[in-house]
Formats: C-alpha cells, sequence, structure tokens
C-alpha cells in the first residue's frame, strides 16, 4: 500500500535493513528488561520469513504484537493458528469506494478477510483507522463503525488523527480534526480516540 499518509516511507521503499542476527542478540541482551515486541512496517506480513522470527521471539519468552494493514490474510491465519501472535492491531483504511484512492491498492478484500479471521479466533485484537479530513467523512466513519459492528467486532474501535509534522510518502493538506469533533456529530460509543 501506498498511503499519503504513511509516516514510514523509507520502510516502504525498502531503505533501511538489519539482520536478523542483530535483530535477535539484541532482544536476547535484553530478555529481562522487555516482555513484547511489535512487528509493524509498512507492512510485517509481506516479510517472507515473518513467522519464523515471530517463532524465534517467542522462544525468547516475549509476547508478540502485529500491527497490519490485513492485506496478507493467509500469513495472518498462519501466526494464529501456531500461536506466534499475542495481539493484533488491524487497520481499517477506508470504505471500498474510497480504499483504492487511500492505499493505491486493491487490497480491501484481503481486509475484509483478516477482519474475519480476527473476529473468529479467539485472539485479543483492536481496529484503528488513520483519520484526514479530506480523506474520510463523518459519515464515512459512522458507516466504518457500522460495518465493524455488522461483522460482529465488539471492540473498541480506536481513531488516530493525521498530524503532518513528519514526512510521509506525499504531501497531504492540513487535516480538521475538529470535522470529527463537533456537538453536532456523535460518534458511535465504541470509537475512541487516540492522542
Amino acid at each position: 500500500m501506498r498511503c499519503g499518509y504513511c509516516y514510514n516511507p523509507e520502510i516502504v521503499d525498502g531503505k533501511g535493513k538489519i539482520s536478523y542476527g542483530d535483530v535477535l542478540h539484541f532482544l536476547e541482551k535484553r530478555k529481562n528488561l522487555l516482555d513484547a515486541v511489535v512487528f509493524s512496517g509498512g507492512e510485517c506480513t509481506l516479510h517472507q520469513n515473518v513467522l519464523w522470527l515471530a517463532h524465534q521471539i517467542k522462544e525468547l519468552g516475549m509476547k508478540v504484537k502485529i500491527d497490519t494493514n490485513g492485506s496478507r490474510p493467509h500469513v495472518l491465519e498462519n501466526l494464529i493458528a501456531e500461536k506466534l501472535v499475542d495481539y493484533v492491531a488491524l487497520d481499517f483504511k477506508a470504505l471500498p469506494g474510497a480504499y483504492q484512492k487511500i492505499t493505491a491498492s486493491q487490497l480491501y478484500g484481503e481486509f475484509v478477510e483478516s477482519l474475519d479471521i480476527l473476529v473468529s479466533n479467539n485472539i485479543p485484537f483492536e481496529v484503528r483507522t488513520t483519520l484526514h479530513s479530506r480523506l474520510i467523512s463523518q459519515s464515512d466513519l459512522v458507516e466504518m463503525a457500522k460495518f465493524l459492528q455488522e461483522k460482529g467486532y465488539q471492540g473498541k474501535y480506536y481513531l488516530q488523527h493525521y498530524v503532518g509534522d513528519t514526512g510521509s510518502i506525499s504531501f497531504l493538506p492540513e487535516s480538521c480534526k475538529s470535522v470529527f469533533i463537533n456537538s453536532e456529530f456523535e460518534l458511535p460509543k465504541n470509537i475512541i480516540w487516540r492522542n
């Protein structure tokens, strides 16, 4: 995906590398200081050795959290089946009509499949959306919350407002958070703002 608001453009573009040995050495030295590792990105499930690395981290006695856009449901399913993940944060980028515009991808179906996998498994997870007032409207947000409820998601739905104070994949004008927070617009009860 190439979401314009992505704050890790260098990772998405494949810049910067660290060896597995270096990662595992770092974690081994901090075995009694750290209790969990977050796999993030870009998209961590694209990595061909994500299951192996998760297994190595679990062997160190640490928990694993996956931050995913849901584009690789079969990888997510394998991580869950092999008990290699303790928590998942799933990004809900947009409804089908805006999905390609926001992500520059055709992966909405894969997102829905990943959501279905998470809803049907007994693993803690959350759904979150990065909001930009020019990309997602109030009505979109209400429809997204309804969609999650219809799919059987009962957890909190976290919103993260886009803040353009770091480099991102593309230039986006300033987003107006007040579009989503005003006295005339009432958010569904399960929606929580993250700072």
